[in-house]
């Protein structure tokens, strides 16, 4: 008959699995990274070589392509690893289809860099391309951050998550300006997506300076040089104030791309910081996982000889005098593993609390993207004007955006579509 110490190994041997495909996931999470980064850069070169006609560019877009195939051929092999028979992931039909979406995203890469090689696309439809496609592989990160089972490593993969997305923002605001520079002429559609770019980026930035541990919160401060700054603001100054329709020096796109690309280089450090402690905190946890169930075989009992079969009901405070040696599987090993299992359930409630907190910031993402979807398709608006609605309505009613979110997502059957 099987014991409750047998039902405590299988448990930890669950939890060592969990983790060791948490490493994985990591692991996968890390080379996505590494490929939304270079595919960000090759955004904005394409946007400069689009807006120089094709005169300028060409070589460092090339460099920067097969830096990006390399990487995707990483990506892919990360995929290939994956378990996909056996069914064994949690979260595995959202990450799978994901995944899916991603591929075929991949796949169309080839057909949008020649549409920009021969010019045959606008700046505008190439940056749309290539952020649909960014947004496919951020979407695997947040699967991954939405699944984990361990609170410390779910904090990690929030504090990623919304730290590569604001960076992606980041990435847009750079490819969005390029473009405007590159024109030659100020519009004001782009000047209200770029204050857009701006605000989300600090909107996910604050995200992630609530999950992030002190030592990386720090690291993004500091790597913010002041100067670097100053030249930034100076620049979003002379995009966003300019009248529309005035003229833009295009000499300046390339001290605006510089001027970005530095402080998205210094993002990535921050980035792969902290991919880094999330796999050594993989590696960490599983591996005192290991040792947690190599002391669970150690108390591998004999036969019992003598067994309290009321020590399930006593305080878990009382001495229990140490058994005999040769009295095999006694009180004193009863004992033992009655802790174990109380310690390990007062772990998992402590895990299950510190989840719930953790994953409320990855709901009310879900519930204020769907709320803007809603609005998008009603309304017939554009992102950026269904967040801007959203949120002149949080403030004109006092109320928090995600509670904003709930009433329009209540109201989803009566709301009007607009008449075109």
């Amino acid at each position: 008959m099987k014991t409750g110490l047998n039902f405590l190994v299988a448990a930890k041997r669950c939890e060592i699995a969990e983790l060791r495909q948490l490493a994985l996931t990591s692991a996968l999470v890390n080379v996505t990274g590494r490929l939304v980064h270079g595919l960000q850069r090759e955004r904005g070169l394409s946007n400069l070589y689009l807006g120089s006609q094709g005169t300028m560019f060409a070589s460092m877009r090339a460099q920067q392509i097969q830096e990006c195939r390399q990487i995707e051929a990483e990506l892919r092999a990360c995929f290939d690893s994956l378990d996909t028979e056996t069914a064994r992931l949690g979260h595995g039909a959202r990450l799978f289809s994901r995944i899916a979406y991603v591929l075929h995203g991949l796949d169309a890469l080839t057909g949008l860099r020649e549409r920009v090689d021969t010019l045959a696309w606008t700046m505008r439809q190439s940056t749309d391309a290539y952020v649909r496609l960014i947004s496919g592989l951020l979407a695997v990160v947040f699967e991954a951050a939405d699944s984990a089972s361990d609170p410390e490593i779910s904090r990690l993969l929030v504090a990623l998550f919304n730290f590569m997305q604001g960076k992606e923002f980041a990435g847009q605001e750079r490819a969005a300006g390029s473009a405007l520079f590159a024109s030659g002429r100020a519009e004001m559609i782009e000047q209200q997506r770029l204050l857009h770019f701006i605000e989300s980026q600090e909107r996910c930035l604050q995200v992630f300076s609530e999950f992030a541990t002190p030592q990386v919160a720090d690291l993004w401060v500091n790597s913010q040089a002041s100067a670097m700054l100053a030249e930034l603001e100076r620049l979003r100054r002379v995009l966003c104030t300019a009248a529309n329709g005035s003229p833009l020096n295009a000499q300046l796109s390339q001290a605006w791309f510089d001027c970005c690309t530095r402080r998205i280089d210094r993002m990535k450090s921050v980035e792969d910081r902290l991919a880094l402690d999330l796999l050594r905190a993989c590696e960490d946890k599983t591996a005192a996982a290991t040792r947690e169930l190599e002391s669970f075989h150690a108390l591998n009992p004999q036969p019992p000889h003598e067994v309290d079969t009321l020590s399930f009901f006593r305080d878990a405070s009382i001495e229990i005098p140490p058994a005999p040696a040769a009295s095999g599987y006694g009180l004193q090993l009863e004992r033992s593993i009655l802790d174990l299992v109380q310690e390990q359930a007062r772990r998992l409630q402590t895990m299950g609390e510190e989840l719930d907190t953790v994953r409320a910031s990855l709901n009310e993402r879900k519930l204020i993207e769907r709320a803007k979807g809603l609005l998008m398709a009603h309304r017939q608006l554009t992102e950026e004007e269904a967040h801007k609605t959203m949120r002149q309505m949080a403030m004109n009613q006092n109320r928090r955006l995600i509670e904003v979110a709930e009433a329009v997502l209540a109201m989803a059957d009566v709301l009007p579509q607009r008449q075109t």
